[in-house]
């Protein structure tokens, strides 16, 4: 990513703090004395420590981390961070010790004590949603550098500190590493940052500590459910983000049944928008062009005059995000009019998102898209956009990850079948499970179509991608859904490289297309 770090961003010129200043802030019981004990940070993992961090061990699916701490005081903890538990499992290890009832649930306040994110905190977006989070993201992002602010971003697809950019490994990171990424923000003197928050990051306390200026809510769809028990848990998993302590500003779209259900529970100022026609939202979107190029789109506020501008990307959902994520820099008191000068002086947003209804063809031969998409509803829209300049075909390649929701398979092979003209289905992130089972139940959803498309089975992700492009010709569409961004698949525990973006661009070669 050309950053020469590693994933994890945290402050160069760290400030230490005394342990002891900690312990009496917030009333913890110790082991060990603390008597002139510095820390300059915080982690969860031995791989990322840095000498003079605060070891946290907690509870794991197999083993507790407290049983690393001899470890971590080798590779320069100055302290351990854990419960009771864990206290007994590193008494030998020769760490004085804070213990707290649930370190997970602590570390969030005590992330941001360590690194001092209260002071001069930055202006804080928040995106929340099934699918759109990481393309909202990027399109604030975009039109916060036009309006001259330094921005920092935080996506499932990569971490942005003005030019520094580092590979992501979760939606949203663990609160060590939030209130890490956002002192070193603060160190590149950045003024708003813009945080992806699943809801997994919500219910495993990786955003506590933090208070959103403004936080937006666009979709829920059938997905994560491995996690949650059903789309009311799920949906239920979302609503802390709309609570006075978590956000002080909301923008809710209301383009699903959902978004209702958002400001009905919500305990913070709201405001709504939608670009469905008849809906009752505050801000209203209209589609007014679509090419390939980009997408149009009027903006209408509450009050005063509508705006007009471009999303540099295909399909009328993303001009759903941007008329959101234009709401959301309203909310946080930017001026409309200053927004639509600064897009106006630019051709439109400027903003670049990674592995969205991203094209990787050229000028000649069938458009290659690929997309992260991979979930019914995101099949939907993906689908929608790409077929509207589509003259010929559309064949559709995509698997189902593995060790992860699976009642959604059945559903993501039916559509995929009843909205493409050939379907390839392939593997994608298998992790544990039988590869050949997965791509089974996609095949069995696919032939449930009322209307299938023709259907083929190509298990490795390179050959399927090449069998789609030699099946295409000039006027048909590929597009590859699931990979997206991704640079690597994950079989049997191991990382494998592979870049569906670099593989579709080499079988277009291969094909003889430019």
């Amino acid at each position: 990513m050309g950053s020469g770090e590693g994933s994890i961003l945290r402050p160069q010129h760290p400030s230490a703090r005394h342990l002891s200043a900690l312990v009496d802030e917030f009333g913890l019981e110790t082991r060990g004395s603390l008597d002139d004990v510095e820390v300059t940070g915080i982690t969860l993992s031995t791989d990322n420590l840095q000498p003079g961090d605060l070891y946290v061990g907690v509870p794991g699916a197999n083993r507790h981390g407290a049983t690393f701490a001899a470890q971590a005081k080798e590779g320069g903890a100055v302290a351990l961070l854990t419960d009771a538990a864990g206290a007994d499992l590193a008494a030998d290890s020769g760490l004085p010790m804070i213990i707290v009832e649930s370190p997970r649930e602590a570390l969030g306040a005590i992330s941001a004590w360590v690194y001092r994110t209260a002071q001069a905190a930055p202006l804080l977006f928040g995106v929340t949603g099934t699918n759109g989070k990481t393309s909202v993201s990027y399109l604030l992002h975009g039109m916060l550098a036009q309006l001259g602010l330094v921005a920092g971003l935080s996506t499932t697809a990569e971490r942005k500190i003005g030019d520094l950019t580092v590979a992501s490994s979760l939606t949203t990171p663990e609160a060590t590493e939030v209130h890490g990424l956002l002192a070193r923000m603060r160190e590149s003197e950045v003024r708003a940052v813009v945080l992806e928050v699943s809801a997994q990051a919500l219910t495993r306390n990786r955003v506590d500590g933090l208070v959103f200026d403004v936080v937006g809510f666009l979709n829920l769809s059938h997905d994560h459910l491995d996690d949650y028990a059903d789309m009311e848990t799920y949906f239920a998993a979302k609503l802390p983000l709309f609570e006075p302590d978590r956000a002080r500003r909301g923008v809710v779209s209301l383009d699903t049944e959902w978004g209702q259900r958002v400001v009905d529970a919500s305990r913070i100022p709201l405001t709504t928008v939608s670009s469905t026609p008849g809906v009752d939202a505050a801000w209203t979107v209209t589609i007014l062009e679509e090419r390939a190029e980009y997408t149009e789109f009027e903006l209408t506020p509450p009050e005063g005059r509508s705006i007009t501008t471009r999303v540099p990307v295909i399909g009328r959902h993303m001009a759903a995000n941007a008329g959101l994520a234009i709401a959301m820099l309203v909310e946080a008191g930017f001026e409309l009019e200053a927004i639509a000068h600064a897009l106006d002086q630019d051709g439109g947003i400027e903003a670049f998102i990674p592995g969205r209804i991203e094209r990787v063809s050229g000028a000649s031969g069938p458009a290659v898209y690929v997309d992260y998409g991979h979930s019914p509803d995101a099949f939907l829209t993906t689908m929608d956009a790409v077929r509207r300049f589509t003259t010929g075909r559309l064949i559709m390649v995509f698997g189902a990850d593995g060790d992860r929701d699976a009642s959604k398979r059945l559903d993501m092979g039916r559509i995929g079948s009843e909205g493409s003209d050939v379907l390839v289905i392939t593997d994608y992130n298998p992790r544990f499970e039988d590869a050949a089972q997965i791509r089974a139940v996609l095949l069995e959803g696919a032939a449930s179509a009322v209307n299938p498309a023709e259907i083929h089975e190509v298990a490795s992700q390179a050959q399927a991608i090449r069998v789609a492009i030699g099946m295409a010709r000039e006027g048909d569409t590929v597009l590859w859904a699931g990979p997206g961004h991704e640079d690597s698949i994950d079989v049997q525990g191991e990382k494998l490289p592979f870049s569906a973006r670099d593989e579709a661009r080499r079988a277009l070669r291969e094909a003889g297309w430019a």
